[in-house]
């Protein structure tokens, strides 16, 4: 999903208010902008395939299988499907957004890059149902919450998420310009103004809207009565942490589209918002990236049973690993 800062031509605009903007002054920015995405880009990647992959050892095999341990498993790997293609995006921004990989890559990148845009908001939409359906009818969801039921609504997750993605790509495609491949959309005005308002509708603003009301019949609940608090306090800690930094990386990204489509649709007559999309794509898009790798961070620092358990593990991994030196010295 490597946004290309660079998709408008500002060489011959003016700057708002400040007369003429300078080329090596555009060409300072962009190399800026270039450095702290790679930057980004990188670090996304390694502490999220390891973060991740902790994450899915820990969960799949070193803590007792149950609802919530099937949630989070599901949520690790669809980050950590997202951040194993990041390298293609680091290679495409290093190379100054020349796509090396062939046709077929660029249309899979960006579709698993939405996968899991889509899988993670779905999943949290999940567990926040899930949550509030624990709080408000305990007993049944005590006779009702098993795993393999919860498997059932993961695998249902991940069709939704896939059917939402699929459509881009179809409408990601290469073109050919001198020497340089670009990995780019291609559709109409009318078909990106689709997309656009169905991602954030679908992607945001509905599954954001049903969280934010699970969790406000939750504290409602939570304040009649005061012994549903102890009850919660951690895993509800962990949730929320875990939903307002999505909602901060990903708020960013579909402003930042919307925006994108207002320039569309006034044909470049707001040099304002011209400049805006040029500095902040590439700021809204990094963000983005970094939420793949920020959960594995808060179960470690939050939730109390996951850091136990990561470290007993690598304790174990590590005592094995001497044990077998000492037998074989």
């Amino acid at each position: 999903m490597a946004m290309n800062a660079t998709s408008f031509d500002h060489n011959s605009t003016d700057a708002p208010g400040n007369g003429t903007l300078k080329l090596d002054q555009f060409a300072d920015l962009k190399k800026s902008l270039h450095t702290m995405s790679l930057i980004v880009y990188c670090l996304a990647f390694v502490l999220g395939v390891l973060g991740n992959g902790v994450v899915i050892w820990v969960t799949s095999f070193k803590m007792k299988q149950t609802v919530n341990t099937v949630w989070f498993l599901n949520l690790a790997v669809a980050d950590f499907l997202f951040t194993a293609f990041l390298p293609l995006s680091v290679t495409y921004t290093a190379m100054d957004f020349h796509w090396p990989f062939g046709k077929f890559m660029c249309k899979l990148s960006t579709t698993i890059s939405f996968l899991n845009m889509f899988a993670s908001v779905y999943i949290l939409v999940v567990i926040s149902v899930d949550r509030c359906v624990s709080v408000v009818w305990p007993v049944w969801a005590q006779n009702h919450r098993n795993v393999r039921k919860a498997s059932c609504v993961s695998l249902c997750v991940w069709v939704l998420a896939l059917i939402l993605s699929f459509p881009y790509f179809f409408i990601k495609d290469t073109k050919v310009t001198k020497d340089t491949i670009t990995c780019l959309n291609s559709f109409t005005f009318f078909g990106r103004r689709a997309i656009v308002i169905t991602r954030f509708l679908l992607g945001f603003v509905i599954p954001f809207t049903v969280i934010v009301s699970c969790y406000a019949v939750i504290i409602h609940r939570i304040r009649r009565n005061p012994a549903l608090a102890s009850q919660s306090s951690r895993p509800f800690k962990i949730m929320a942490a875990i939903i307002i930094i999505f909602f901060l990386c990903w708020a960013p990204f579909h402003i930042m589209g919307l925006i994108e489509l207002t320039v569309f649709t006034i044909a470049n007559q707001s040099k304002t918002l011209t400049y805006a999309i040029m500095i902040g794509t590439p700021l809204a898009t990094s963000l983005a990236f970094l939420n793949s790798c920020l959960n594995p961070l808060l179960y470690v620092f939050v939730g109390q049973d996951f850091k136990n358990n990561v470290f007993k593990s690598i304790l174990h991994v590590l005592e094995t690993a001497f044990h077998d030196d000492e037998m074989h010295s």
